[in-house]
């Protein structure tokens, strides 16, 4: 894959995806920029490459429908792609989704079925059904066309900016959104963060060779990139960008949806707020010319609330 792919893509979604605002912050004393993709159609970024996937499906295709598996975000980027195009959508999600994240999948139409993450393969379940009714499946990051449209949000940064950005922080789970960008950004320093034990996009970089999440990987509350395996696609361009990995804990999240609230009136999910926790936390050094890429904003509203009426 490259740049060309991405620059694919943006011609193809065109005016199908909103382009989300750049907004000037502070961390430290330092003025840093939050890319807010949680102000995106169906809240989150996955609409982009939801879309430049369908687009791409042959009529026959699109009459046989699709599935996809997600926690959520990817569910209604599919979702909405799918309900505009006429196209059948089936979602598998895992049973302890948020709800505002099923109600929202649900709201555009599609069919859910639901699967114990902790027991069951949403991959097995998706081939079955796939199988059973010849739909095509979408996966959330394991796909060129779906990391080609996420990488779309990277050439909007550099539009805004007029430039490309010195470093771009950015939440990965499977890690279709970071090398999507890091593919649209090549002169900007990639940074991925994610979940403290469910790091293993960072651990496949440190190895050199891709690992899953443990076994007895904690609970997290950053349902969005809790992914057990990466993909050889997001690795790969990842691991040939040299990017840096981080991980946060979820009280240092909780942390940077109390800042995004209160420093700019924006409703962040937790998986979407671990690129500015670790700004915030420390773990990552504040410089001028760094972008932070807010990647959802679907939270349960009583969440939201417990969260920012906690006091550090």
């Amino acid at each position: 894959m490259s740049r060309e792919d991405v620059l694919g893509a943006a011609g193809r979604i065109g005016e199908l995806v909103q382009h989300t605002p750049l907004i000037e912050s502070e961390v430290a004393g330092v003025r840093v920029w939050l890319k807010c993709e949680c102000l995106q159609t169906g809240g989150s970024f996955k609409l982009r490459g939801a879309t430049n996937r369908l687009l791409q499906l042959s009529p026959e295709e699109r009459e046989r429908g699709v599935v996809a598996f997600s926690s959520g975000n990817h569910a209604r980027g599919v979702a909405i792609a799918a309900r505009r195009l006429g196209i059948r959508a089936i979602i598998i999600m895992p049973a302890d989704a948020p709800q505002v994240k099923i109600e929202g999948t649900r709201g555009e139409g599609a069919e859910i079925i639901f699967y114990d993450r902790r027991n069951e393969s949403r991959e097995a379940i998706a081939a079955r059904i796939a199988a059973e009714t010849r739909a095509t499946v979408v996966p959330s990051f394991d796909d060129p066309a779906i990391v080609a449209g996420q990488g779309t949000a990277g050439l909007e940064i550099v539009e805004q900016l007029g430039r490309a950005p010195a470093r771009i922080v950015i939440p990965c789970g499977g890690g279709g959104l970071a090398s999507g960008i890091a593919l649209a950004v090549p002169e900007a320093e990639i940074v991925v963060v994610e979940p403290e034990g469910w790091d293993d996009m960072g651990r496949s970089l440190e190895l050199g060779a891709i690992v899953p999440v443990a076994a007895d990987a904690p609970d997290t509350f950053c349902d969005a990139i809790q992914t057990p395996l990466v993909s050889p696609i997001t690795f790969g361009i990842l691991r040939e960008r040299h990017a840096r990995a981080l991980s946060v804990s979820d009280a240092e999240v909780a942390k940077a949806i109390r800042f995004a609230w209160e420093r700019h009136d924006l409703v962040v999910e937790p998986g979407a707020a671990v690129a500015l926790a670790a700004l915030i936390a420390g773990k990552l050094e504040p410089k001028e010319d760094t972008v932070v890429v807010v990647s959802g904003g679907n939270i349960d509203p009583a969440l939201h609330a417990r969260i920012i009426g906690e006091r550090d």
